[in-house]
């Protein structure tokens, strides 16, 4: 009988040994020049000390000043003004999508009717919450400014919605919606059919 050679496992191939222990890299010839525009790498490792010296200078001679408590306050001021206005930039988005829901009622409406009007309420319950990292002594009445801001832009909202479900026939707005209300008319005159 033959023998049968069985590779051993503990032998790796070729591609994995190239990989492990890749080729030395050639050294650059000096007679090819570099191309015009190109830094040499003495040039490059010159500039790069340079640079280094000119940023530990830099440090050392300008330190950054800590911001003053009124500029703190101008900076809460007016990352509270981004969020105040938060709502108001998704407000075109969601009225497209409104739009183009229709106006029948269906699964997508109904659920686009519900979040229009359940994210402006929860934002307006929430408003404390959402102002309160950026609330200080001193500038309290600036931000009791954003907070009704705030509010007005979640109203905005909420208006959305409802003319949503306006335009859905939902809202009662009509004389034959309130019929159930009517006083029923007492005739002048009544009629009897003749045989």
């Amino acid at each position: 009988m033959s023998e049968l050679t069985i590779p051993s496992r503990t032998a790796v191939p070729t591609w994995v040994a190239d990989l492990n222990n890749p080729p030395a890299p050639k050294s650059k010839q000096n007679s090819i020049p570099d191309p015009p525009g190109y830094p040499s790498s003495q040039a490059v490792s010159s500039s790069k000390k340079k640079d280094a010296a000119a940023k530990d200078s830099s440090k050392a001679a300008a330190q950054r000043k800590a911001p003053t408590g009124a500029e703190m306050d101008t900076l809460k001021v007016k990352k509270a003004w981004e969020v105040a206005l938060g709502p108001v930039k998704s407000l075109p988005m969601t009225g497209i999508m409104m739009y183009m829901s229709g106006n029948s009622l269906q699964i997508f409406s109904i659920m686009m009717v519900w979040m229009a009007f359940k994210n402006p309420v929860m934002g307006i319950l929430a408003t404390n919450q959402a102002f309160e990292r950026f609330e200080t002594e001193t500038n309290r009445p600036k931000i009791l400014q954003v907070k009704v801001a705030y509010v007005l832009m979640q109203l905005l909202a909420l208006a959305l919605g409802i003319w949503k479900v306006n335009a859905m026939g939902l809202l009662p707005t009509t004389r034959s919606d309130w019929l159930a209300w009517e006083a029923q008319r007492e005739p002048l005159e009544s009629s009897v059919p003749a045989l």
